[in-house]
Parts: C-alpha cells; sequence; structure tokens
C-alpha cells in the first residue's frame, strides 16, 4: 500500500500550525509536508518533527513574494542571486528537521532565456544539496490554477529531467495538476513512476478529498513505487470527518496481500 504523507498547509487547517504535526500522527499518517515553513523558527519545527517521529516528505524553496504573485524564482532570468539565497535558507531549514526532499519552483515564466535560467538553477541546486543528502524535486503545475507557470505539463517535465540531466533531480508528480491539464493519470502512469521521487493526490477538479482511487493506488502498489504520496487536497468539512478514503484504502491493501 502507499505511504501517505499529510500535506499540513492544506489539511488540519482548523488547528494552528504547530499543533497540526501531532493530528496528522493520531489520524494515522506517518510523514507531513507543507507549503512553506519559513514563518517558523527552524529550531521549533525541527523539534515538532522529532517529538511526532513523523517523516517529512517535502517543502518548497522559498517563492519570491507570494503575496504579490510570485510562484517561485527557478525560470527567473535576472533573479538567480535571490535564487540562490533562498536555496541556502531552504537547506538550513532542510538540515535541521532531516528533509531529504525539497521542492523547486519554477515561478510564473516563458520563453528560452526562462528555460536555460531553470536548468541552470536546478543543477545548482542538486550540486548544493547534495552535500546533505537531499534530493531537488520538479513539479507540473497546472494553468487553470496557476496561469503562467513555467513548468506546467508532465512530458515538458520529463523532457527537462533528460536535459538537467543530474542524479539529484526527480520528478513530484501531483496526480490533480496532470489531470487537470492531461486527463486520467493510470494512462502515464508507467512512463512517469520511474522518473518519480514524490507524489501528490487530490479530488478533481475541486482538490478535495482523493475519493475512488482505489485503482491508482493498486497501480501505484504494481509499478513498485515506494515513495511518499502527499495528500495535497483541501477537506470539504474538518480533516478527520474527511478521512474515510484512507480507512478504505487500507482496507483495499489488505484484501490485496
Amino acid at each position: 500500500m502507499p505511504r501517505f504523507s499529510a500535506n499540513i498547509s492544506m489539511m488540519f487547517t482548523e488547528l494552528p500550525f504547530e499543533e497540526r504535526f501531532k493530528a496528522a500522527r493520531r489520524a494515522g499518517f506517518d510523514a507531513v509536508e507543507f507549503l512553506f515553513p519559513y514563518a517558523f523558527a527552524a529550531e521549533s519545527l525541527a523539534d515538532v518533527v522529532r517529538d511526532t517521529g513523523l517523516g517529512l516528505s517535502v517543502f518548497n524553496l522559498p517563492p519570491g513574494d507570494w503575496a504579490s504573485g510570485a510562484r517561485g524564482l527557478a525560470a527567473l532570468s535576472g533573479r538567480e542571486d535571490e535564487f540562490a539565497e533562498g536555496l541556502e535558507r531552504a537547506a538550513r531549514y532542510a538540515k535541521g528537521m532531516g528533509a531529504q526532499q525539497l521542492h523547486c519552483m519554477a515561478g510564473i515564466a516563458q520563453g528560452k532565456a526562462a528555460e536555460a535560467c531553470y536548468i541552470a538553477n536546478l543543477r545548482r541546486a542538486a550540486d548544493r544539496l547534495a552535500r546533505q543528502g537531499c534530493k531537488v524535486l520538479i513539479e507540473p503545475i497546472n494553468r487553470h490554477d496557476m496561469p503562467g507557470y513555467f513548468l506546467h505539463r508532465t512530458d515538458q517535465a520529463l523532457e527537462l529531467l533528460q536535459r538537467i540531466d543530474h542524479e539529484n533531480v526527480a520528478l513530484q508528480w501531483d496526480i490533480y495538476h496532470h489531470e487537470r491539464t492531461h486527463g486520467d493519470a493510470l494512462t502515464a502512469l508507467a512512463e512517469v513512476v520511474p522518473a518519480a521521487a514524490h507524489i501528490q493526490i487530490a479530488g478533481v477538479p475541486e482538490r478535495h478529498e482523493p475519493l475512488g482511487f482505489g485503482a491508482l493506488f493498486e497501480a501505484l502498489d504494481v509499478a513498485g513505487y515506494a515513495g511518499w504520496v502527499g495528500c495535497e487536497y483541501h477537506p470539504v468539512g474538518t480533516t478527520k470527518e474527511g478521512l474515510g478514503w484512507l480507512g478504505e484504502a487500507r482496507h483495499a491493501a489488505k484484501t490485496r496481500a
């Protein structure tokens, strides 16, 4: 059965952020992930991760001024120094919390200059984070939710991974984003899984609970996917009330065993 990680930037939001770790553990998750930790002291979050015994599946590098519409820096030509500063900041947080994967957001950009900048920044990040055993992830994000985002298609991401050509860069594949752009994820799974170090799920199109995902979970098992499956969705009600899908997934896995 897939190993599930709770995205506590979206789940358990009825609680203060630092209390969501324990709530995820009580709900049966073995790991958490989140968008950005930078509003909190790295030492404080490291203590919470250690005390709960949770794994930390992934978080994002600093994206720039999120409130003003920034959605990452990696593909923004002319802002390489800002990207490098954010990389160092993320590396410090990752080291303190024991994170082994970081997602590098591309940003709102287009064109050949953006592509060249993106490839160079990812290679730089991969070299830097390899020194502390941390992998760099890239994620295609659909343009319905994030208009103008540079990396927006699964096939684009796979092609860029070949061009980046670095053993410390891998795919973060969000089923929600893929299906909003391409349609049924099951048809792409065999091609994508070998490149994926992290997978995320949510219902389409509202991004609520991942209902009806039984066939996909089974396909991930058959494909031998061993990474975390991040639950990056907005619960319809409270998080706990909407976790029936998780019990169903575990029951189905026991039935198949």
